[in-house]
C-alpha cells in the first residue's frame, strides 16, 4: 500500500536528516543525488527542516561553473546539548556535546571508596550541572550513562549488583529528578563500547561480532546482524561467570570468582605478572594494564613472552567458548586490558584459536580503547535525541 503525504514526507526528512548527520553539510544538488529524489521534493524537505528548526545554511560550496555558489545547509547543531557518562567503581568521566555530536566540554572526577552514597552522588550530579554551564548548556535534551552491571530491560534501570557501589543506582535517580526536562538513560558500559567500535572503531566493517571486555571486570558485548544483543533478563555476555577449567572452583549465582573473571580480570592478571617477575610501567594506569604494556613493550625477553603467552591462553578459553556458541567471525579484545596488548595480545589468541575451534574467527584489538564506554554513551544520548527531534518535523 502507499505510503500517505504525510507518511511519504516523515520518510524523506528522516532520510535527509540523516545524510546531513553522517555526510556534514550539503547543498540542495548533493541531497537530491544522494536521496535520489526530485528536485522539488528536495526543495519543499529543505524549506520544511528549515521552518522547523532543524537545519540551517551552514555555509557556500563553490560552484564547479559559472554562476552563484550554492547553500550548504547543516543539522542546526545547537538544537539540543547532550551529556554522556562514563561511570566507573572509581569515579565517573563526562562530555558534553551539541545535537550533532561535537563534544564542547568534558571533565572526569575521582570519587573514593570511603565517599558515602549521598555525598558521591551529589558530587557526580554537580559535576555533570558544572559541566553543562561550561559548555554553554542551559539545558540537557539527552543524558546517556554506561556503567558496569545488569540492566533490568523491561525498566531500562540499573539492577542491584554485587560488588558495585550503591551510589550507581542512585545517580540515575538523581539525574533525572535534578534534570527533569532531560531523558536519562542507563546501559552496561561493555555494551555501549561494542557500539562505538561498530560505529567508530575495530568493528566497523562488521556486522556480526563480539566484543570481549578485559579489565577490572570480565564480559562480553554481541553485536548479530548489526543489532545489540542483551538476552531476556539483559545479561547477554555475563562472561565473567563462565566456568572454565584452570581455576580453583566454580562460580556462583552471587560471585564470578571460579569463574572465567578468576583468569582473565585485572587482579588475576596483575598476579601473573608478578608470577613472571613483570613489573608494571609507571604512570601507565592500572596495575594489571601496566603490566601488560611492559610485557608488550619488551618482546625481545624471554619472561614478557612467556607471560603474554600464558595470558592469550587464558583469554583463548573465554574466547573459543564464545566462538563455539556464536560463530561472530569476529572478536574485538576490549577493555583496558585488551587496549594494552594490542595487536601482540590479539595475534596469540588467535593463534590459539586454531587449535581449539574449527571455527574461523579474527581477533582484534580495539581501536577506542579506554575512550570507547564514553562514545558509545554519546552515540546513543546522540541517536535518542536525533530519533525524538527529527521524527514528526512539519507535520
Amino acid at each position: 500500500m502507499a505510503a500517505s503525504p504525510s507518511t511519504a514526507r516523515a520518510i524523506n526528512d528522516r532520510l535527509a536528516l540523516r545524510l546531513l548527520q553522517h555526510e556534514g553539510p550539503l547543498t540542495a544538488g548533493q541531497l537530491k543525488e544522494l536521496t535520489g529524489l526530485s528536485r522539488p521534493t528536495v526543495a519543499d524537505l529543505v524549506e520544511r527542516l528549515t521552518a522547523a528548526g532543524l537545519i540551517e545554511v551552514a555555509g557556500e560550496a563553490r560552484a564547479q561553473r559559472r554562476g552563484p555558489n550554492a547553500k550548504l545547509y547543516g543539522i542546526v547543531a545547537g538544537r539540543a546539548h547532550l551529556a554522556a557518562l562514563d561511570v566507573r567503581t572509581e569515579g565517573v568521566a563526562l562530555v558534553v556535546s551539541d545535537l550533532v555530536g561535537m563534544v564542547l566540554a568534558e571533565a572526569s572526577l575521582p570519587i573514593a571508596d570511603d565517599t558515602g552514597t549521598g555525598p558521591a552522588v551529589e558530587q557526580a550530579v554537580a559535576l555533570v550541572e558544572r559541566t553543562a554551564k561550561e559548555a554553554g548548556a542551559d539545558r540537557l535534551h539527552t543524558v546517556g550513562i554506561g556503567a558496569p552491571g545488569l540492566i533490568d530491560p523491561a525498566t531500562g534501570e540499573l539492577r542491584d549488583s554485587t560488588g558495585l557501589p550503591e551510589w550507581h543506582r542512585r545517580l540515575v535517580a538523581a539525574l533525572q529528578e535534578r534534570l527533569p526536562e532531560a531523558r536519562v538513560s542507563v546501559e552496561n558500559e561493555t555494551n555501549l563500547a561494542a557500539l562505538a567500535e561498530q560505529r567508530d572503531g575495530a568493528a566497523s566493517d562488521r556486522d556480526t561480532f563480539v566484543l570481549l571486555w578485559l579489565g577490572h571486570g570480565t564480559g562480553a558485548a554481541v553485536i548479530l546482524d548489526g543489532t545489540l544483543r542483551r538476552g531476556a533478563s539483559g545479561g547477554t555476555g555475563e562472561i565473567g561467570f563462565l566456568p572454565v577449567p584452570g581455576t580453583r572452583g566454580l562460580p556462583s549465582a552471587t560471585d564470578c570468582t571460579g569463574g572465567f573473571h578468576s583468569l582473565a580480570g585485572a587482579a588475576a592478571v596483575a598476579r601473573l605478572a608478578a608470577d613472571h617477575g613483570i613489573a608494571p610501567d609507571p604512570g601507565a594506569g592500572p596495575e594489571a594494564a601496566g603490566a601488560v604494556r611492559a610485557a608488550v613493550s619488551a618482546p625481545g625477553n624471554p619472561a614478557p613472552a612467556r607471560f603474554l603467552d600464558t595470558l592469550a591462553d587464558r583469554v583463548a578459553v573465554g574466547v573459543a567458548s564464545v566462538v563455539a556458541l556464536l560463530d561472530p567471525g569476529c572478536v574485538v579484545l576490549g577493555g583496558e586490558l585488551g587496549q594494552a596488548g594490542g595487536t601482540e595480545l590479539a595475534a596469540r589468541v588467535q593463534d590459539r584459536l586454531t587449535t581449539l575451534s574449527p571455527l574461523p574467527v579474527e581477533v582484534r584489538p580495539s581501536t577506542l580503547g579506554g575512550g570507547a564506554v564514553l562514545r558509545g554513551a554519546l552515540l546513543t544520548a546522540r541517536d535518542h535525541a536525533q530519533d525524538e527531534l527529527f521524527g514528526v518535523p512539519g507535520h
